[in-house]
């Protein structure tokens, strides 16, 4: 369980600072959590493919593609409105 949090977190700094910008979700929470869900979808996608066995994670080059697809998809909820970016006062 912490090796998910240390890669996400990893995963998290550094698609924060391959993709910064204004909308990006910043704190530790925050950005442990998109990393954690950049590995899950890394994961995912590996294990559909055939990258991955079941039981085999995705490591940090490809928990960092797949945080930064999610931090993609969060800057383009929150320039639509469909989110509210907690960053913002």
């Amino acid at each position: 369980m912490i090796h998910i949090i240390i890669v996400g977190f990893i995963a998290g700094i550094l698609a924060r600072l391959l993709s910064p910008g204004p909308n990006n979700p910043s704190g530790f929470i925050l950005t442990t959590v998109l990393g954690i869900a950049g590995a899950f979808l890394a994961t995912f996608i590996g294990q559909a493919m055939g990258h991955y066995a079941p039981d085999q994670g995705a490591g940090y080059i490809t928990s960092t593609i797949g945080a930064l697809v999610v931090l993609f998809i969060w800057n383009r909820l929150v320039a639509r409105g469909a989110i509210s970016d907690p960053g913002a006062r």
